[in-house]
């Protein structure tokens, strides 16, 4: 009896009891707690950046589309670099960018 005889008063408070089990519940214990906003707030930074590269793609392959829309040479560029096509005139050589070195 003596250890409860020590607590400070306002420890013992039913309002400061109330107030202190209702922040436990509220942090740690709702499905809303602290931990979870932490890593959803990450997971929104992470698709935000997410969000202005794609927008920044899509931007750069509008351009190349309205070039190829406007410019029959530049659909002809990207035609032959892309899909590898060819005039029948023409004889395609492919050489890959990594070929090993020919052994003696």
């Amino acid at each position: 009896m003596k250890l409860l005889t020590n607590i400070p008063a306002w420890i013992t408070n039913k309002f400061f009891i109330a107030t202190a089990v209702f922040a436990a519940i509220m942090l740690f214990l709702d499905k809303n707690d602290l931990f979870t906003r932490v890593d959803r707030d990450r997971q929104l930074r992470e698709l935000v950046k997410s969000k202005q590269y794609l927008i920044g793609q899509i931007a750069a392959e509008q351009a190349v589309l309205d070039k190829m829309k406007t410019n029959p040479g530049t659909l002809e560029k990207y035609a032959r670099e892309k899909y590898l096509m060819k005039r029948d005139n023409e004889d395609l050589y492919i050489i890959p960018e990594n070929s090993p070195e020919p052994k003696n």
